[in-house]
């Protein structure tokens, strides 16, 4: 099943959104609903929060008087915290239960306005935020909601950021024309994007990538998204990952490269990595057939099995990932980790393999993928960079990043590999 959590400030037309999913054939789970819901008459929600809030937080019939609720936790950030100790493990065990009954190709989407203040976005596939400036939502909420704008901030207030919103996001939607301006950008979105991806995530397989190598220039976003992708993998795959690094050219600033985010998931052995192979095809990553070997670097290492990994890449077909599963302390998990350093330190480096790069996308542009452009640049890694590299990292005395000794599981050789995150 293919998870997407819907988010964005109040008055930013997120449940405009999440019906018209709703309607395209998205199951929905409305954690607005929800918590009306578990705080009921008679449920243990409402027990607990006339517990912590008084009687006064009733009407006259017994039910929950949600202005005076509001006016009570709006105001003051601690009562609002024990108000959302209270709710926020309930609601997500009720769409908890509703997740047990969806089927392996249906696309959920949870709608959580409070998704990124409660940390839950390595929890789906994809992060939709709804976005408009701040100003346009207050009118929003003064002239068709009635409300004080002063009232109308301080619900604001209550939400994460906007710059916080938007760095949680896979997908933004900018809410700031007509309301069917919003509806074509999620048509598209659900057919060019979240139908294609549950598709392969059902069948198991990478997203299609046709066509010739296209550079593109640097995107200071790229980082970012590499930080949520590692969090969405390491929420996935506890408990085996001795380390996650952003690797390859988009790990690089400063440097031109293909709009793909490669990623490098340190194991204590092969073993681990094929046992990851379940959870990170179900996160998104399935494995992709016959990619198990690293072309081994003359002087490096005669080993050859230092060389050998586990080759995964993203089912979603609007975000390009190379997921790398390599031993911690193999040479090749090492040469990734020296590459990316060498070239962020040198910028002559840099800008010579920026060159060449674009040399060899000129000359293989009119071919229906990618493999004989990676094939052309092999040989600048080994007789050009590997040297360099090599002579850069001994007069500089680099070492991987992070280093703690990773305590290795039975029958596997101890391996010193870098803590998670970069």
């Amino acid at each position: 099943m293919l998870k997407i959590g819907l988010t964005g400030g109040i008055a930013s037309g997120k449940s405009l959104v999440a019906a018209r999913l709703q309607e395209l054939g998205a199951t929905l789970i409305d954690a607005d609903v929800l918590a009306r819901t578990v705080v009921e008459p008679g449920t243990p929600g409402l027990t607990k929060v006339v517990e912590a809030f008084g009687p006064g937080v009733l009407d006259p019939d017994g039910r929950l008087d949600r202005p005076a609720l509001g006016a009570i936790v709006f105001q003051d950030p601690a009562k609002r915290a024990v108000l959302n100790s209270i709710i926020h493990p309930l609601v997500r065990a009720s769409a908890s239960s509703i997740l047990e009954l969806a089927g392996p190709g249906d696309i959920v989407v949870q709608d959580i306005p409070l998704l990124v203040e409660t940390g839950q976005g390595s929890a789906f596939h994809v992060v939709v935020v709804v976005d408009a400036p701040d100003e346009l939502r207050v009118e929003r909420m003064v002239n068709l909601r009635g409300m004080v704008a002063e009232d109308a901030r301080a619900r604001m207030a209550a939400q994460s950021g906007r710059e916080e919103r938007l760095a949680a996001a896979d997908v933004v939607l900018e809410n700031t024309g007509s309301r069917e301006e919003l509806l074509r950008m999620v048509d598209a979105l659900w057919t060019e994007r979240l139908v294609p991806f549950a598709a392969n995530l059902e069948r198991g397989v990478r997203a299609a990538r046709p066509g010739g190598p296209v550079l593109s220039e640097p995107d200071p976003g790229w980082p970012t998204q590499a930080a949520r992708l590692i969090a969405r993998i390491e929420a996935a795959a506890a408990g085996e990952i001795l380390g996650l690094d952003h690797i390859g050219s988009t790990s690089v600033p400063g440097l031109p490269a293909k709009d793909v985010i490669d990623l490098q998931l340190a194991v204590a052995d092969l073993d681990a990595a094929d046992r990851l192979a379940p959870p990170l095809a179900a996160a998104g990553f399935p494995v992709v057939p016959h990619v198990n070997q690293d072309t081994p670097k003359p002087g490096a290492t005669s080993n050859s099995a230092g060389w050998q990994k586990r080759f995964h890449a993203n089912a979603d077909p609007g975000r390009a990932v190379n997921l790398h599963l390599r031993v911690g302390d193999s040479p090749g998990w090492r040469y990734a980790l020296m590459f990316r350093d060498w070239l962020r330190a040198d910028a002559v480096a840099r800008d010579a393999y920026a060159a060449h790069k674009r040399l060899l996308a000129e000359r293989f542009a009119g071919d229906l993928d990618t493999a004989g452009y990676a094939d052309a640049k092999e040989p600048w890694f080994t007789e050009v960079a590997w040297p360099q590299m090599e002579a850069w990292a001994a007069r500089t005395a680099w070492q991987p990043p992070s280093y703690v000794v990773a305590e290795a599981p039975q029958g596997s050789p101890s391996a010193e590999v870098p803590n998670s995150g970069q």
